[in-house]
């Protein structure tokens, strides 16, 4: 993969983007702590929690708050930065969608941290994020001719109806393996960069996604300095639902490059479309809790917390790498191998649900 003049130009504003957006959210992170705490905004253990004590959640707020604080005034600036041309597919109701969409996530998720809501409240707030983005303008108009150059123009019913599934996918995605310290922030750092570098590459070139990107990435990588193993704060719903609706934007905005978010995100898409299939076939309700998903099983064959971590991101950075170099029908077979080896790996993996040890965060 090689990059075009302008990317490069455009690479210390990018840089800058990143390092600014980790310092704020590494610095916001333990304010935020404090704030959640006196309010009793705690995540207590029980039987399907890995951590044995009380840890604060709520932290996605940080991140939030590092992207909205960056990415807000480098996308008024837009054209005026060295190298960053707006692309004329990104309009300012995209960008009003995106930012006020993540704001509106935060805040709703920040409720469900208060306030502990019942499953359908969480996902009437999803539809409606999702419906915030396609008022908004953003929808996948098309997707990559995995048989051949150019782009295939979809049905505008199909578009919207898509755009709604993937943002409210998404963010369920993250939220199912959000299990073990740091695990899905790291994987939404992996995926942040993957759909930056890949907004950078020759025939693409969006140095504007990639600077939102880049500065999504830096913001979670400032919070996972307090978020990985040992936790001191969780990122909570309000992380979650942020992280994955803005993830989900911007995979659309950047040419409708859902492939390559479906193969680095693999893990947790996958791990949540198993669970939903297992739990649906024994009668339960898909948004039920348990100890059923893929960290869950890694722990419980012996890996230690911090060893399931690391894996499950090995697997992300690989089929992140992966992403920036195959053709679009290579990603989607890809996905389908992983879809069906990430089956027969849970099936050996099976056993008793919370039969594996505890360990404390």
């Amino acid at each position: 993969m090689s990059f075009s003049s302008t990317a490069i130009q455009a690479l210390p504003v990018i840089v800058a983007a990143f390092v600014v957006a980790a310092l704020i959210a590494g610095a916001a992170t333990p304010w935020v702590g404090r704030l959640v705490t006196r309010r009793a905004i705690i995540d207590h253990p029980d039987e399907r929690r890995v951590h044995a004590r009380p840890v604060p959640r709520g932290g996605g707020i940080a991140v939030a708050l590092a992207f909205v604080v960056v990415g807000g005034p480098l996308a008024i600036a837009g054209n005026d930065l060295p190298g960053m041309l707006v692309p004329r597919t990104i309009s300012t109701g995209h960008l009003v969608a995106l930012f006020a969409g993540g704001i509106l996530a935060v805040v709703l998720g920040a409720l469900d941290d208060r306030f502990d809501l019942r499953a359908r409240w969480q996902f009437a707030g999803q539809l409606g994020l999702a419906l915030v983005a396609v008022v908004g303008g953003i929808t996948v108009a098309f997707i990559s001719n995995p048989f051949g150059p150019g782009n295939l123009r979809v049905d505008t019913i199909f578009g919207l109806g898509f755009t709604v599934v993937w943002v409210v996918g998404m963010i369920n995605s993250l939220n199912f393996i959000d299990g073990l310290d740091g695990l899905s922030t790291g994987i939404a750092l992996i995926a942040a960069v993957a759909l930056g570098l890949i907004s950078l590459a020759v025939g693409v070139v969006q140095p504007f996604v990639a600077m939102l990107c880049f500065t999504l990435a830096g913001a979670l990588l400032g919070f996972l300095r307090w978020n990985f193993h040992p936790a001191t704060i969780f990122q909570g719903t309000a992380g979650v639902m942020f992280i994955g609706y803005v993830l989900a934007v911007l995979s659309i905005l950047g040419f409708a490059k859902v492939v390559v978010a479906m193969l680095v995100l693999a893990v947790p898409i996958i791990d949540t479309f198993w669970v939903i299939v297992r739990r649906v076939s024994t009668g339960r309700s898909p948004f039920s809790p348990d100890r059923g998903h893929i960290h869950h099983r890694l722990l419980d064959v012996g890996l230690s917390h911090r060893a399931t971590v690391l894996v499950i991101y090995a697997v992300c950075a690989t089929l992140g790498i992966l992403s920036l170099f195959v053709s679009t029908l290579v990603g989607v077979l890809t996905f389908l191998a992983a879809l069906a080896t990430f089956g027969m790996v849970a099936f050996m993996l099976r056993g008793q649900p919370g039969s594996g040890p505890r360990e404390a965060a």
